[in-house]
């Protein structure tokens, strides 16, 4: 059984959480949707920290973050589909 590296809460969102330390540019990460125990591949982009959520479509600036199924912010940078999304490029609701 594989284990998943970036876990996604529902179908709506538009960004993902690694769920593993040390992820790695290139890795080919086994994506699960919680809502329904789906899953899905996307490979990783850059090397993500865990807790730190990765784009799973291309997001452009002024777009809306989804994660919850909620808009958790608005994209203040790029970010490419299976890229780092943190506070370089997201300003989150929250903060």
């Amino acid at each position: 059984m594989s284990i998943p590296q970036l876990l996604v809460h529902d179908h709506k969102d538009n960004v993902g959480v690694v769920v593993v330390e040390d992820l790695k540019a290139g890795t080919e990460m086994l994506c699960v949707v919680t809502a329904d125990n789906s899953s899905f591949k996307l490979i990783c982009n850059d090397n993500v920290p865990i807790g730190h959520k990765v784009a799973l479509k291309d997001l452009s600036t002024g777009d809306t973050a989804i994660k919850y199924g909620e808009d958790i912010g608005r994209m203040k940078g790029d970010a490419k589909k299976g890229g780092h999304v943190h506070v370089h490029n997201l300003k989150t609701n929250r903060w």
